[in-house]
């Protein structure tokens, strides 16, 4: 189906943090959107405050009744609703124009000059990083795969600049295909997914595929050293970013003041002093160096260039501090991988030096928790209080042998410990805890209110005693 044709949208799966932001762009051009989601949300309460009809029960009777219209209506749904949802096969059989998120995003997509984040880590950020220093200098719209603190949205939509479209360019599901950038950036090419994927080599020959469709005269912005040596048509100009002089963007000078970055960011035009970045975190700064090159070349201005850098103020669920009291400070993540977990433990020594850190992680998907367990342990070791619960199975059915334990047995730290996930709190009220950090891309953040209460609890009860 054209997009031109469509008069209204119907999601299975709206409460994603990818289709969510589909479904505010289409109501936003004041397209009628309902869908369907497992459970309620802030996404979907905020979509349902928007005008979207949504409902939580897989019930073909529960669609609005002009949505059944097949004339004009396009189910959207994403490759996490099972095969066997009945309102899918609904759709199915009835002949309904049914499409991925992902090809739809291929479709808006194709009408800008678009510029598309990739990588197993460090996307979201840079993605939300790159709109917001567009976005608040040139102007361009966005699709990203968190909720911008700056815009309280993972949709942006600018009022000028209508040419430029950022996008966080998801490898899962191949997804990323569909698209044809003006401009790549990649971030890291890490072993993740091979659920999907089955092997290492077939996740590097996705994203050399991803970078093949960068269009002429284009852009590959890319992490120096990283496990991937793109084959790059001729006409492509290559850019890279890191730590070290042989890189063509790189940061020297690096302080930190009151947790945050201070640097000098070397580009091939010269030196560009006195950058602040507006949230903590070493891989945060390597993120804002990927999104400063792209900004770059696209052509922001230094003083943009600055102000949009200072003024960030990242994404939820990424470094995202939800409580800071005077004895305990509480920080969330979506970090999900090995590599991400330790990135993140690293960045918080980094920004409070010399704490005490307790980390919740949630382990996400039975296949990652089998592929990487010795990973996952040697990660969490690096804890001082490593709490992990039961595993978020997503779309996965249980696998034989793999739980949380797999991952215990192979810990060395003696702190480590199992707790469900429905007696955390009760934990966290009898125990004391200085850097609190919740792990993990399941529902972990869905404890987030009732863990702040339990925090400020205590230390409203400690200042009484």
């Amino acid at each position: 189906m054209e997009l031109s044709a469509v008069k209204r949208v119907y999601f299975l799966g709206i409460g994603g943090i990818g289709m969510s932001a589909l479904a505010r762009y289409f109501i936003h051009y004041r397209i009628p959107v309902a869908g369907y989601d497992r459970v309620s949300s802030d996404i979907t309460l905020s979509l349902e405050g928007a005008g979207a009809g949504i409902h939580y029960t897989d019930s073909v009777e529960a669609i609005p009744s002009a949505f059944l219209n097949k004339e004009g209506t396009l189910v959207i749904y994403t490759p996490a609703i099972p095969a066997n949802h009945s309102e899918l096969e609904y759709f199915r059989n009835q002949g309904f124009a049914l499409m991925k998120r992902a090809q739809v995003l291929g479709l808006i997509s194709s009408n800008y000059k678009t510029l598309a984040v990739a990588g197993t880590h460090g996307k979201t950020t840079t993605s939300t990083l790159l709109a917001h220093l567009l976005s608040s200098s040139m102007g361009c719209d966005a699709f990203l795969g968190g909720i911008s603190r700056n815009y309280s949205s993972n949709l942006i939509l600018a009022d000028r600049g209508k040419q430029l479209l950022v996008v966080e360019a998801d490898e899962y599901d191949r997804s990323f295909l569909t698209l044809h950038p003006h401009l790549a950036i990649v971030t890291s090419v890490d072993a993740d997914h091979l659920d999907i994927y089955g092997t290492y080599d077939a996740v590097l020959y996705a994203f050399q595929e991803f970078v093949s469709q960068i269009k002429p005269g284009g852009y590959l912005v890319i992490k120096q050293n990283i496990a991937f040596k793109p084959l790059i048509a001729k006409g492509i100009e290559v850019i890279t970013y890191g730590f070290t002089p042989d890189c063509h963007y790189y940061p020297t000078n690096i302080s930190i003041h009151d947790g945050l970055y201070r640097f000098t960011l070397v580009t091939p035009q010269g030196p560009i002093h006195n950058l602040t970045l507006g949230v903590p975190g070493n891989y945060n700064l390597e993120n804002a160096l990927a999104a400063s090159a792209a900004a770059l070349t696209m052509g922001i201005s230094i003083d943009n260039l600055a102000q949009g850098l200072e003024s960030f103020r990242g994404v939820q669920r990424r470094f995202d501090v939800r409580y800071r009291g005077t004895k305990t400070v509480y920080i969330d993540d979506y970090a999900h991988h090995p590599n991400e977990i330790e990135a993140l433990i690293r960045s918080v020594r980094e920004v409070f030096p010399n704490r005490k850190i307790t980390g919740i992680f949630q382990p996400h998907l039975y296949s990652r928790t089998r592929d990487f367990a010795a990973e996952f342990a040697t990660a969490l070791d690096k804890l001082d209080k490593p709490i992990i619960t039961e595993i978020y199975p997503a779309r996965e059915l249980p696998i034989a042998g793999v739980t949380s334990e797999s991952v215990v047995k192979l810990m060395r730290n003696p702190n480590a410990q199992i707790v469900p996930k429905a007696d955390l709190i009760n934990w966290l009220k009898y125990n004391n805890v200085d850097i609190l950090l919740t792990i993990g891309a399941g529902d972990i953040d869905r404890m987030i209110t009732d863990i702040v209460k339990t925090l400020e609890l205590k230390e409203n009860k400690q200042k009484n005693e």
